[in-house]
């Protein structure tokens, strides 16, 4: 397993290069993202997060002090608006009660401990807890999603039942625990299933472990 992980992520950096995945401007910006970017595509949440910058908004105490429906109006490209302005908002309570909105102080914090904290907070689950976890504050835990979940059960390292935690441990019990590897992974993983391992036609025969499969 342990071999066969270190060659996907060989080949797909190979092919792909470095994705430099979260982009960016600030910690802040990836977190706000990151619930914003939940069942939705990323081009919608370059939208929003384009409009809440465009108004200078994107702090977060404008955020926190702007009305719930004011922000839904702002962030309306990334769908579920209403339920993504309720998320922000219970995020940005959490953050502010919690940490007084400090990166630093949040990222201070053990990871398990903090994993917990994010969990609890409603609207976040596991994928946009860990995403805040690796891309905003670079704690070491690899992030799952649609992708990774059809890329490893179509490569047989996973049954295609298998929960967020039972993929999610393939990675972490495997891989060396570092942030930037897991980081690189992850948006490889998410580069290869958008153009390569898709739901519905899957480009198999040109994929960059086509090989690896067939071995």
């Amino acid at each position: 397993m342990k071999r066969k992980l270190e060659d996907i992520f060989k080949r797909l950096y190979s092919v792909f290069g470095a994705q430099h995945w979260w982009p960016a401007d600030s910690a802040f910006e990836v977190m706000v993202g990151a619930i914003l970017t939940q069942n939705t595509n990323w081009s919608n949440v370059k939208k929003a997060i384009l409009a809440l910058k465009e108004k200078k908004l994107l702090t977060a105490l404008k955020l926190y002090q702007l009305p719930r429906r004011r922000l839904a109006s702002l962030i309306k490209s990334s769908g579920y608006y209403n339920v993504k302005a309720a998320r922000l908002k219970s995020f940005l309570k959490f953050f502010f009660e919690r940490y007084a909105a400090k990166i630093k102080l949040m990222g201070e914090q053990e990871l398990g401990a903090l994993r917990r904290q994010l969990l609890a907070v409603k609207g976040i689950g596991p994928e946009t807890a860990d995403s805040i976890l690796l891309y905003a504050l670079h704690k070491p835990v690899f992030v799952v999603d649609t992708y990774t979940k059809r890329i490893l059960s179509r490569h047989g390292l996973i049954k295609a039942a298998a929960n967020y935690s039972q993929c999610q441990d393939v990675f972490m019990r495997n891989l060396k625990n570092d942030a930037q590897l897991f980081n690189e992974y992850h948006a490889l993983l998410v580069k290869l299933g958008k153009d390569y391992c898709r739901k519905q036609n899957p480009k198999c025969e040109i994929c960059p472990l086509w090989s690896i499969k067939n071995a």
